[in-house]
């Protein structure tokens, strides 16, 4: 790949995808200059929090393997001398990388300003690209053209196919289409309710709304403002946040799900 400019390839493993509070676990960097040159940055990091189970079942980091290694504070200098004035690129790193590694350097008093690089996110490219329809799964799984798109019969004909190929290609012939339910996207237990007004981090809620949002736990809110919670018992929020709150008035509060789900 030709360069113009020096450009440094960017990925982050993480305790979540919390970019206000989640901690980066490790850090990799690989910097190409236009002369052909490459060079390579890596560090896992102690986070300063647990790893949660599921997540290092993702990223295979587990809390023994960062016991030992640096803060980010301690390697914060050493992240933007090796970026400098580069380009930046990576897969997602618009949306998470790059706002979560320029808090941590905020955090670690240093400026970091993501958005006066140019920016190359693989991920947005893909996506602006390559059509994720049922015309696009049509001719990648069957080989075909779906000529009548959106129409009802049309549509469900060509679902049946895909299907009869992902079992082909993915399950059981044996168990047929039955072999695909292995197959499900579950949600990581990041949400206390359906509404997401409260989000788990470290074992603990944080409300996700109002002049405490991401701010404060449940728990130092109790503390802190037990009169802005008694407000919530009597505003139109579901019965779920209220009965939420009024268990922390009481000094109940929930457990932390055990662990994720992975897809």
């Amino acid at each position: 790949m030709k360069l113009s400019r020096t450009l440094v390839v960017l990925d982050l493993e993480t305790t979540g995808t919390w970019v206000d509070r989640d901690k980066i676990v490790e850090i990799a960097m690989v910097q190409c200059t236009p002369e052909g040159s490459k060079a390579a940055y890596a560090k896992k990091v102690n986070p300063g929090v647990p790893i949660p189970p599921f997540v290092s079942q993702l990223i295979g980091i587990t809390d023994e393997d960062v016991k030992d290694a640096p803060l980010f504070k301690d390697i914060a200098q050493e992240v933007v001398d090796f970026i400098g004035k580069s380009d930046l690129a990576g897969f997602n790193i618009e949306k998470f990388d790059l706002p979560l590694m320029e808090r941590e350097l905020r955090d670690a008093n240093l400026s970091f300003n993501w958005k006066e690089h140019r920016v190359y996110d693989a991920q947005r490219v893909y996506h602006l690209n390559e059509k994720r329809d049922l015309y696009a799964a049509y001719k990648f799984y069957c080989d075909k053209n779906l000529d009548n798109a959106h129409s009802a019969v049309s549509d469900a004909q060509a679902t049946l196919e895909i299907l009869e190929a992902q079992v082909c290609k993915y399950g059981d012939p044996e168990r047929k289409v039955e072999s695909l339910g292995q197959y499900r996207y579950k949600i990581l237990d990041e949400f206390y309710d359906k509404e997401k007004r409260f989000r788990w981090w470290n074992g603990k809620l944080y409300m996700m709304f109002g002049k405490y949002a991401k701010r404060y736990s449940l728990q130092e809110i109790v503390q802190k403002d037990r009169h802005y919670l008694e407000w919530i018992l009597t505003a139109q929020f579901t019965d779920e946040i209220k009965e939420l709150v009024e268990s922390a008035l009481q000094g109940r509060f929930p457990q932390p799900p055990e662990k994720g789900s992975l897809p």
